[in-house]
């Protein structure tokens, strides 16, 4: 894309009068890398295929992150925002859903974006933006590496505690037709990149380290061999005479001088077994005990839920329809969201993809359904149980606790029931740790607010064809999978236990998590 020095507003508000407004906006320039080669080897194809990433993704994502789609153009578009957090937020929910859609796909014929962000002041006309704001995104834009997102360092200094993500610094670049240079960070939207980036500083640490005791080691051996030869042998000799035959030692015998323990060669095979040496001992023995008494498996707390039929659905929105009767066969679900302990533990395991950050009692979040699924996986070969994820069905009976009112404790919005954005709590960057609620009618914690929750099915647009029985709908197009729940970033509407949502499988996002299930 070339310099945007100004561009439609895309909303159609009426033509306004006075003074021109100015605003400091989070701007979003995004374009696709390899635009031109992919219209040359399919020109139509490519066409469709971008406007349907835009119908499909972008628009979408911009909505839901309270944006404003400024401008579409043949190989890009741009966004404002007035949040900093929401515009890197949705820059990322834009890149991931692009990894998984692009999974199977050819690398040649990939769309990959690049994406810049940056925070500026910009003038706003009843039908045009422009400013040097948009001008450093477009620049930021331009120096990204397709897939990835890079942001200003005014961007980074509002987000840097705020997005669940770690940052690397691409240090101070100089773009055309900007006066000062422009501090870079490339975004790495993975919940573990900050243990690995933090890993990286420590491995140079650890590296600075030694060479600074070798150089230390190198000094004292010149020094020593520097000395003359009677010298040397002279501080041989004090470090191996016996205080005892000294002729200034005292007349009663004196241990050895403590010094001369680093000092001394390793001892000889009768020395070791007449003088004792506890260290070894314990040492093998921890070995031992580890290799035959492994670390038990920590499982989560789970409630027994007897079958029963109910009213699956409501009227509320078009995705909770038609309203259906259900038959619920006896399960147990966890009474609370996988915490960030029980998934660590997976991770230290080797079977989940990543380690979590956060509170040990914190809902896990920022996994995709692929996680929870390997966490599940993880559940059912160490403990030989049929750990799984709930079906749709089951997460909403469970969610109700008997009851078929908007919410379970009724049909009216009280305070401390759950953790939403206008649920009463305080506005928090986190979710509540596991159990901050009360439970309701199953002994269930967090059906509602707190984390979003994955179930096993595949995302339908309504219930018009939905299994009658409970189990998973597993049919149909499995590129997306269903979240209940609604999250502490969500207002109460998501709260209802009817509320459901779909997202890409493979995808990871910041609200995310889950809950298991065990048959019987």
């Amino acid at each position: 894309m070339g310099e945007i020095r100004n561009f439609r507003s895309g909303n159609d508000e009426p033509p306004t009068h006075g003074p021109v407004p100015r605003r400091l906006a989070a701007i979003i320039v995004g374009d696709i890398a390899s635009y031109s080669r992919l219209m040359q080897a399919d020109e139509e194809g490519t066409h469709v295929r971008v406007k349907r990433i835009e119908r499909d993704l972008i628009q979408p994502s911009i909505v839901e992150h309270h944006g404003s789609l400024v401008k579409t153009t043949g190989d890009g578009f741009i966004a404002i925002f007035d949040s900093p957090v929401e515009a890197v937020r949705c820059s990322i929910v834009i890149q991931q859903n692009l990894i998984g859609r692009n999974a199977s796909l050819p690398k040649e014929t990939r769309i990959e974006y690049r994406i810049g962000v940056n925070l500026g002041d910009v003038i706003v006309e009843p039908d045009d933006v422009y400013g040097d704001g948009v001008n450093i995104a477009t620049r930021i834009e331009g120096i990204a590496e397709p897939g990835q997102v890079f942001i200003s360092g005014a961007i980074y200094e509002q987000i840097k505690h705020k997005v669940v993500c770690g940052y690397e610094s691409l240090g101070d670049r100089k773009v055309k037709n900007i006066t000062d240079p422009v501090r870079v960070y490339k975004v790495l939207p993975d919940a573990d990149a900050v243990g690995r980036t933090r890993g990286r500083r420590e491995n140079a640490l650890i590296f600075l380290l030694g060479i600074t005791l070798s150089v230390m080691a190198a000094g004292v051996l010149w020094y020593l061999l520097a000395q003359t030869p009677g010298r040397v042998g002279e501080q041989a000799a004090v470090t191996t005479v016996s205080p005892a035959t000294s002729p200034a030692a005292p007349p009663s015998p004196q241990p050895p001088p403590r010094e001369a323990a680093p000092q001394t060669p390793q001892p000889s095979p009768s020395a070791a077994s007449s003088s004792p040496s506890p260290a070894p001992a314990p040492i093998q023995s921890t070995s031992q005990s580890a290799s035959q008494s492994p670390i038990p498996v920590r499982e989560p707390e789970m409630v027994a839920i007897r079958g029963g039929s109910f009213a699956m659905g409501s009227n509320d929105d078009p995705t909770e329809r038609p309203v259906h009767q259900v038959t619920v066969k006896p399960f147990s679900i966890g009474k609370y969201p996988v915490t960030v302990q029980e998934w660590n533990e997976c991770a230290a395991a080797k079977a989940c993809g990543f380690t979590a950050i956060g509170k040990d009692d914190a809902p896990v979040s920022n996994v995709s359904w692929t996680d929870a699924q390997q966490y599940a996986a993880y559940l059912a070969q160490a403990t030989k149980k049929t750990y799984r994820l709930p079906s749709e069905a089951e997460w909403e009976y469970a969610a109700r606790g008997g009851t078929q009112t908007k919410y379970w404790w009724g049909d009216k919005l009280q305070p401390g029931m759950a953790g939403c954005k206008d649920c009463g709590d305080l506005a928090a960057e986190q979710p509540a740790k596991v159990g901050s609620f009360r439970p309701n009618p199953f002994g269930l914690h967090d059906m509602g607010g707190g984390v979003d929750q994955w179930v096993e099915d595949c995302w339908h647009k309504t219930y018009q064809g939905a299994p009658g029985d409970g189990s998973a709908w597993s049919s149909g197009d499995c590129s997306a999978h269903v979240l209940r729940s609604g999250s502490w970033k969500n207002d109460s509407r998501y709260v209802r236990p009817s509320n459901r949502d779909g997202y890409d499988t493979n995808v990871r996002y910041p609200t995310h998590g889950f809950r298991v299930a065990l048959s019987p």
